[in-house]
């Protein structure tokens, strides 16, 4: 009678833990159909707490839960959750949920630090960027910088000081480590072009390359023609013309029209290269390597003078003769041929 009983526990004993094991399965299995793309795991949040906070959203039941316990007793590992936000799909388990939080992946965000756009540009699609903790203005970033000692006395501004390309960041990561990161890249790619200027380059010290290779970003839409534009600004200087830009007139006025009048090319303002010899104080926008390359190593011409065609692409001309009939077939859509 004894050994029946013993026999029979031993037999209720292995059909409850087949049980057990199977709706642990299931748990493993069955989708725990989160709502959101995303989710923050908070830090000090446990495997447990977050199993309760599902309970309460009705996804899982108080029965999930105390397999759920069960599951982290035999897989002490899945109970190391690190804070964080995550990207889940409604399709994973309450299992795959949790050793996706255990392994850290957290989301990635991205920022892209577009060429050609002023420092004030950058900052306001910063300030809106999401997951992002916006830390800095304009003035604070000053603090971020980092110029070579060799390279003479640091920039006053911050224009021009960060290089474009696409930053990715986790949630709540914050915007002046992004700026520090495009600053380092930003001294890097600078080196690298200064280091390979042309020996005749009439630029005088980096600062000076990263100027023109602003100038030449916001001047030359057709990637191929850099070269070529750099020269003709390279040939000014050394003949002590004007740079004569426009982009330049552009950047000093605090309210441009979208159409240069001749009020604006009078304007007296550091930056307005009509007005003055040489280089605008600093640079007028964030610079492609392209244009950093262009800058340091223009091509080798007479040309100092071009003119758009409407297209993206220009007409570069050695006279002012040349230019002038340029601009009246280009601008003034007259023909003369």
């Amino acid at each position: 009678m004894l050994r029946r009983l013993v026999f029979l526990a031993f037999t209720l004993l292995l059909i409850a833990a087949f049980l057990v094991y199977s709706k642990m399965q299931q748990l493993a299995s069955q989708p725990l159909q989160l709502s959101e793309p995303l989710f923050t795991v908070p830090a000090g949040a446990s495997a447990l707490g977050l199993c309760r906070q599902w309970q309460r959203q009705q996804l899982l039941t108080e029965q999930d839960c105390h397999l759920l316990r069960l599951s982290l007793y035999l897989q002490p590992e899945l109970a190391a959750v690190q804070a964080g936000t995550y990207r889940v799909s409604p399709q994973q388990s309450v299992i795959e949920v949790l050793q996706h939080f255990v392994r850290g992946e957290e989301a990635q965000f991205a920022f892209t630090w577009r060429e050609g756009e002023t420092l004030q540009q950058t900052l306001e699609r910063l300030e809106q960027a999401d997951y992002l903790v916006f830390d800095l203005n304009e003035h604070q970033l000053l603090s971020l910088l980092q110029w070579p000692e060799s390279w003479g006395e640091a920039p006053e501004k911050g224009e021009g000081l960060f290089f474009p390309d696409t930053y990715h960041y986790t949630a709540n990561s914050r915007a002046s480590q992004l700026l520090s990161r495009a600053h380092q890249r930003l001294l890097q790619q600078l080196e690298h072009s200064w280091h390979y200027r042309s020996l005749d380059n009439p630029l005088q010290t980096p600062y000076e390359l990263l100027i023109m290779a602003s100038i030449i970003e916001k001047e030359a839409g057709h990637e191929p023609e850099k070269p070529l534009v750099s020269s003709v600004f390279a040939n000014r200087l050394r003949s002590n013309m004007r740079l004569q830009t426009d982009p330049t007139v552009i950047y000093g006025l605090e309210n441009f029209s979208g159409r240069i009048t001749r009020a604006d090319l009078n304007n007296p303002h550091p930056y307005n290269t009509y007005r003055h010899h040489g280089l605008p104080p600093g640079p007028i926008s964030s610079v492609s390597r392209s244009s950093l390359l262009a800058a340091a190593q223009p091509a080798e011409t007479t040309l100092y003078y071009f003119v758009s065609r409407g297209d993206g692409t220009h007409v570069f001309s050695e006279t002012l003769q040349e230019h002038n009939a340029a601009v009246r077939r280009y601008i003034l859509g007259q023909n003369n041929d």
